[in-house]
């Protein structure tokens, strides 16, 4: 178990944590989530023994093994398969002793070596370092390369499946998914789900969040507190701790307000003098409950664009890549004879791995890259926001946003552009702040805000949320649902896909092509083809199922099929109708809840109702998962028919 008792951590002379009481145990996996800046990654530095604890103190078990992620990488000639095998230092160093041992011809120290290996499994280590490799999207052929030809994001997921390679009882990663795609993204999920020892994990990634924690420990107003179940369950906890929160603070405001009431009708008489001073120390003793305050204040919008022309774009067999360099005389063709088009109100996310031409196509699109052949037309009336991988270091070092929007709006006063300012959180002086002491998401929302004043019609978004916390996550996913311009995303945020994109277009293999079906099924068709293709060849398309046998014999065979799912499809059936009962009830009581004369009434009919409510989600929660496995079940069963 690992303990945290009355801890106490600083920054400098800020206190970021104080009076923390945490243990977590074998096994947990724990989403580590709060605002920027409230002390995740300071957490982090005090359990790998970097930082001293301020108060209290840490207990760890004896010879505990930690694996984190390393910030930086040199700029080092190790092949990279190499880099990553030495995150397991034991074996690494004996197939170094055994190299070693050869090369003298020392047969002795070389028996000796091998049985070392041997007793750390250290044969298979460079088969496990290829998987991690290439699970992390690296391609074979780049298996031998230099770590220092790799660029910044590559390394960083080269540290990451170093830390991976790492033999470890507790694993600690720091926004892991940042510099991931989504077919990425989603190996790490799998991987993490069999990793067995204790995982804690900062991350702003709700659906990586819910595909993996079994706790949430949330972090606040200088305190740590851990809540059982994915992110989705923390946040009905939490919501329903706020909603009580409130409820006790009206109640206790109506006591108040009863109370003084009486004393106000009754000091001033003889009569009544000592039961009106009985009720003023009545009142001085209530507890003082707070109001709840709305946790995620900022919203902000996209204007609506001017004009929709239609087509926004059309693309007919169009050739994208890189024109030759002066060292090469062949251009770079990374995707051919794309068709893709555009109209006002569609919403695409560009899926596939990294390096096959999301960004490409992007760049293609808003013609910061010339199309290599067809034809590639965006409409005369297209205003385009681009936000790109390099847009937040693009903004000018030592000038203030109100400098970076006077730029791109010359004439315009300063009020308008203050106010403007002031909806996307450059309030006040924060305005007249140089970006240079902005923080990555600060820079962010800047960007998108120079961008928003533009009044585009189409929005080309290149990974957006990288630098960006939960809160300013979910404010860019109900901008982008309420934007009615055209929007094209490469994202590996689950929750900001599905909450703004409906058409979904794979670019691989040099192809674009449009995939049938949601997130979920890019999910389970990702893990068939791994399954399937034992060296990871990605297949092209879907085979079609052979013919068996006769007429005769495919009847009795979908009739054997049939009898095998009807007891699934049943159990589906009678859960859907549970839950449908379920969410009905919830309604009620909701209703009920609404009403005000509730929580003054004499007795207990608001707890009764809080009970039922309560007791109605923790079944709804299990009726939901016992759902979610039965299609599963349902659904492999149709696969292996």
């Amino acid at each position: 178990m690992i303990a945290l008792k009355n801890v106490a951590l600083r920054r400098g002379e800020r206190l970021l944590l104080s009076e923390v009481d945490l243990a977590m145990h074998d096994g947990w996996r724990v989403g580590v989530v709060g605002r920027n800046g409230c002390g995740k990654t300071t957490l982090f530095a005090a359990l790998m023994g970097e930082l001293e604890v301020d108060a209290g103190q840490i207990e760890l078990p004896p010879r505990l093994r930690i694996a984190s992620v390393a910030q930086e990488t040199p700029a080092i000639p190790d092949p990279a398969i190499e880099h990553v095998l030495s995150g397991d230092f034991e074996v690494s160093a004996a197939l170094r002793e055994e190299a070693a041992a050869s090369a003298a011809d020392d047969h002795e120290a070389v028996a000796a070596a091998h049985l070392k290996i041997e007793a750390l499994r250290g044969y298979d280590a460079r088969a496990r370092a290829g998987r991690l490799m290439h699970g992390l999207g690296f391609a074979p052929e780049t298996h031998d390369r230099p770590v220092g030809s790799f660029s910044g994001g590559w390394r960083v997921r080269l540290n990451l499946a170093r830390a991976l390679m790492m033999p470890s009882d507790m694993l600690l990663l720091d926004e892991p998914t940042n510099h991931l795609d989504l077919d990425a993204v989603l190996w790490l999920e799998q991987w993490l789900l069999r990793y067995t020892g204790t995982l804690l994990m900062i991350s702003h990634d709700r659906e990586f969040l819910d595909g993996v924690c079994t706790h949430v420990a949330h972090l606040h107003d200088g305190r740590v507190k851990l809540y059982s179940g994915d992110y989705t369950s923390f946040e009905r906890q939490r919501a329903e701790q706020l909603r009580q929160q409130q409820i006790s603070h009206e109640r206790e405001q109506a006591v108040r307000a009863h109370l003084q009431s009486f004393i106000d009708r009754f000091k001033a008489k003889a009569s009544k003098a000592k039961q009106a001073q009985s009720r003023v120390k009545r009142l001085e003793k209530l507890a003082g409950t707070e109001a709840v305050r709305a946790e995620s204040p900022f919203r902000f919008a996209f204007p609506t664009p001017d004009n929709l022309p239609s087509p926004l774009l059309r693309m007919d067999a169009v050739d994208c890549g890189y024109p030759p360099s002066p060292a090469q005389k062949t251009r770079s063709k990374i995707l051919s004879s794309v068709k893709f088009g555009l109209e006002p109100g569609d919403r695409v996310a560009l899926l596939g791995p990294n390096g096959a031409g999301k960004s490409t196509l992007v760049k293609t699109i808003v013609g910061e890259l010339k199309a290599l052949a067809g034809d590639c037309q965006l409409h005369p009336g297209v205003k385009v926001g681009y936000f790109a991988q390099h847009t937040v270091e693009a903004l000018h070092a030592g000038h203030t946003p109100v400098q970076h929007m006077a730029m791109i709006a010359p004439g315009v006063g300063e009020q308008v552009l203050r106010s403007f300012l002031g909806r996307w959180n450059f309030a006040g002086d924060r305005a007249y702040e140089v970006v240079d002491d902005f923080s990555g998401g600060e820079r962010a929302r800047l960007a998108l805000a120079l961008i928003a004043w533009t009044q585009p019609n189409l929005l080309l978004l290149d990974e957006p949320t990288n630098h960006l916390d939960m809160e300013m996550r979910e404010a860019l996913a109900e901008a982008l649902a309420d934007f009615n311009g055209a929007l094209v995303l490469v994202s590996h945020d689950r929750h900001l896909i599905g909450m703004c994109c409906d058409r979904f277009w794979r670019v691989a293999e040099g192809e674009v092509q449009a995939f049938d079906g949601d997130l979920d099924d890019y999910a389970t068709w990702l893990r068939r083809r791994d399954r399937s293709n034992g060296e990871g060849k990605p297949e092209t398309a879907a085979a079609p199922r052979a013919e068996v046998g006769n007429k005769s014999d495919r009847r009795k065979l979908a009739a054997e099929q049939r009898e095998r799912e009807r007891p699934l499809r049943n159990k589906l059936k009678s859960l859907e109708q549970q839950l449908a009962n379920i969410a009905r009830d919830l309604k009620q009581i909701e209703a009920q809840m609404g009403d005000a004369e509730v929580y003054v009434k004499v007795g207990n009919d608001a707890a009764v109702l809080v009970q039922r409510q309560a007791g109605l989600k923790r079944e709804q929660e299990s009726l939901e998962w016992q759902w979610l496995q039965t299609s599963e079940a349902l659904e492999g069963s149709v696969v292996a028919s």
